[in-house]
């Protein structure tokens, strides 16, 4: 069994692909080739933005949004723990500071609650009222990242109301997202800018590295179009800010498109998959499912679970290996715990939610083309 199932996918697309490279190799324009702006135009109108700016990651899509908001040394960007190191990495690579806040247990996301308890003893210089990192009275609030962990979206109805009440921007972190729905609107809509990722594995991926931005904001699309080519300007020679190198392939465009034209009855179909998730796992002792808040629609870039506690993950996670069902655990180490954030003083404790969750969260095979006696025998070898 696959824990993603990209051959089945490839085997239905793969003539358009192969028809796509070739075009490609009778051009010859590899980087930024017209495929970039065909996808572009294309994933604006199924996010309903006016733009859409592709780049080489989802990293790259995270580092161009903060780099357009010109955030540095000094800074502070508010954020999950409860994440892919990307979404933190890029803050401390422009010398800002990342200030983390706890998760809502119902959906994984950040609680925009807690959000606003970090923002308020930050600006009242008062760590007694929420966990700070080291030297967080130098700093100077400035952004929020919300994550649509797994597929689903943060709640961003409350996010944008604590940000315009303190002053900051905000950016949605869609790596995970592309598909979901919030309120009849579309991940990749619901901030000033968000980012997504085209990394194989997710719902919309391509055959290596890519990512995009959406933004309503004209002024924001240009500079991260600028930053996007080194901060070109006009002149090919006469770059207007420090950018990055954050094109998209052409080719990897060409793979999108090709996937892009399958994408809504694939994420039908994930929809199908979720569904009977809930049913074959319902029941089975001490596993808690994944829960959608009315409104939204996460579009299931994992299906992840918590089980009772760290040791009943090991034990239904070797029933399952035994019987040759892979699972993976996102995320066994929040980022306020991890080396590479150790200078920021974060303590063991501090975020109480995302380290019991960490201890028991397992993820179990997510695809479109899950078959029901597949996940039939998930179930089962679980309850064995």
């Amino acid at each position: 069994m696959q824990f993603i199932d990209l051959k089945t996918q490839q085997q239905r697309i793969r003539k358009e692909i192969e028809d796509r490279i070739r075009d490609i190799l009778d051009h010859g324009k590899y980087i930024m080739g017209p495929e970039i702006a065909e996808l572009e135009e294309k994933l604006a109108a199924f996010v309903r933005v006016p733009h859409a700016i592709g780049c080489a990651s989802g990293t790259d899509a995270l580092l161009m949004a903060l780099m357009a908001y010109d955030i540095g040394p000094g800074d502070a960007v508010f954020t999950t723990p409860f994440t892919f190191i990307a979404t933190a990495e890029v803050i401390r690579l422009l010398g800002a500071v990342p200030v983390f806040a706890d998760i809502d247990p119902a959906t994984f996301n950040l609680d925009p609650a807690k959000l606003e308890a970090a923002i308020v003893a930050m600006k009242s210089g008062n760590p007694q009222l929420h966990p700070l990192p080291r030297g967080a009275e130098m700093l100077k609030p400035k952004g929020i990242i919300a994550v649509d962990l797994f597929g689903l979206p943060a709640e961003y109805d409350q996010i944008n109301t604590v940000a315009k009440k303190h002053g900051l921007f905000v950016i949605e972190d869609a790596a995970q997202s592309f598909g979901a729905q919030y309120h009849g609107r579309k991940a990749g809509s619901l901030a000033s800018i968000a980012c997504t990722s085209f990394f194989p594995a997710k719902p919309l991926g391509s055959y290596g590295d890519g990512g995009a931005v959406f933004t309503e904001n004209q002024d924001l699309a240009e500079k991260m179009i600028s930053i996007r080519n080194h901060g070109a300007g006009p002149h090919k020679y006469d770059n207007e800010r420090i950018g990055i190198n954050g094109r998209l392939d052409s080719l990897q465009a060409a793979v999108l498109l090709a996937k892009l034209g399958i994408f809504p009855e694939e994420a039908d179909l994930r929809q199908a998959v979720a569904g009977r998730y809930s049913e074959v796992l319902a029941g089975i002792p001490g596993l808690r499912l994944p829960s959608v808040p009315l409104g939204m629609k996460s579009i299931w870039a994992q299906y992840s679970v918590l089980a009772r506690d760290e040791a009943h993950r090991a034990g239904l996670q070797k029933k399952l290996g035994e019987a040759k069902i892979p699972t993976a655990v996102y995320y066994p180490i929040p980022l306020h715990l991890q080396t590479a954030f150790a200078d920021l003083g974060y303590r063991k404790g501090d975020f109480p939610i995302t380290e019991d969750f960490a201890s028991r969260i397992f993820s179990l095979p997510m695809h479109p083309y899950l078959k029901a006696e597949d996940q039939k025998r998930i179930a089962e070898a679980m309850v064995s």
